[in-house]
């Protein structure tokens, strides 16, 4: 059984905010490295984890800004150790270049954006939802990153597990999508015990040190990870590289290095991607919602289905990969689909792509930096039901 720091948070059940509690979940996961710069409304994982870091056995340090910071990950993760940093919009917006950089070099890591109201600096202390697209396509090229969608304080705790370990399972970069809301909620968190949770390890090379040239094997969509400074030969090169890891301008090395970058996650997709549904099997109208705004739509839901009003709750807890499989079989049963989010509409195009064409869809924007109230989407729903 693997062994956990005795000075990790203790099973049982506490009351707590959400921004602390992605802290904790990380170190029981095996963070041990921390880069950030400070920027509302993320601060309190760095404050938390400057604390905590020494704990545990761990390092954090405050970089001159997010650039350093993500760098300084990829390099820690690159030496072995699980890491991660936190942000909101403008450190996010700073991170995107080394996004690509992490794909391109198979280093895991994990990035909470605890997002805010924008664009540019927006409103620093309220929420918003704005971030969902750029954290597919903020970098260039072709990849593939997975990304989660908390809308509780539990939720977040377990999903900062989940990306360390989606993170080291598929060496890929993982990333929070947190919210304003949810981090500076405070709520209940059952830490269960630790035999319970479940923590995944990089794969290590099960060859001689000596017998391995690069750790990128096209003959697997997921190569084992050498540790740099452990006596692997090991090049991380930003180019486009051979399976030496030398640079290629080669046709047949871009394809498939490029190929298999993107296919490790698209063919593990249905098993990567999560959801949840409320009263989705007789549903005449399907709400679509996440993060703290799926908090507003679940009460609109359960108030309509006492006047038996036909509606469900369709709920995406991951932003990437997009359960599109199941959007597309729930469009097919319903007659009208309602996408409410904190920003002018970005799940609303993941949605529209993967409906069936002739379902009705209507977009509730709110606006950015408050959270949409029950009320405001129960009028819109009894306006769509009406008409």
């Amino acid at each position: 059984m693997k062994s956990f720091h005795p000075r990790l948070l203790k099973p049982g059940r506490y009351f707590m905010q959400g921004n602390i509690a992605t802290a904790e979940a990380a170190l029981i996961a095996g963070c041990r490295f921390y880069a950030g710069y400070p920027i509302t409304p993320s601060n309190e994982i760095a404050e938390w984890m400057s604390r905590r870091l020494p704990e545990v056995g761990g390092v954090f340090i405050q970089m001159e800004d997010e650039i350093g910071s993500i760098v300084a990950v990829l390099g820690a993760s690159a030496a072995g150790v699980k890491a991660m940093t936190a942000t909101s919009g403008p450190g996010f917006s700073l991170m995107m270049e080394s996004v690509g950089l992490a794909s391109m070099m198979e280093i895991p890591a994990v990035i909470v954006n605890v997002m805010r109201a924008g664009p540019s600096t927006g409103i620093p202390t309220l929420v918003g939802q704005g971030d969902i697209m750029q954290a597919k396509w903020g970098s260039h090229g072709d990849y593939e990153i997975i990304a989660y969608l908390p809308s509780s304080v539990q939720e977040v705790f377990d999903m900062t597990i989940k990306a360390f370990n989606m993170a080291e399972k598929y060496r890929v970069l993982t990333i929070v999508l947190s919210d304003q809301v949810i981090g500076h909620m405070i709520g209940k968190l059952v830490v269960p015990d630790y035999e319970e949770i479940e923590i995944i390890d990089r794969e290590l090379p099960d060859v001689p040190p000596e017998k391995l040239v690069y750790p990128f094997d096209n003959s697997r969509l997921i190569p084992p990870m050498p540790i740099a400074g452990a006596g692997y030969r090991v090049n991380y090169d930003s180019l486009t590289h051979d399976e030496r890891g030398y640079p290629s301008v080669d046709r047949d090395v871009s394809f498939r290095l490029v190929s298999r970058l993107v296919r490790k996650i698209r063919e593990n997709e249905k098993a990567i991607a999560e959801w949840e549904e409320y009263y989705t099997d007789d549903a005449d109208i399907l709400l679509v919602a996440y993060g703290c705004t799926a908090r507003s739509a679940k009460e609109v839901v359960k108030k309509l289905r006492r006047e038996n009003i036909r509606i469900g709750l369709f709920r995406p807890k991951t932003a990437w990969p997009f359960p599109w499989w199941r959007m597309n079989e729930l469009s097919k049963r319903v007659s009208k689909i309602v996408v409410a989010e904190i920003n002018m509409g970005q799940m609303l195009h993941l949605v529209r792509e993967y409906s069936a064409r002739d379902v009705e869809i209507v977009h509730v924007p709110y606006a950015p930096g408050y959270m949409p109230p029950p009320s405001y989407i129960e009028n819109i729903v009894r306006g769509v039901y009406g008409a």
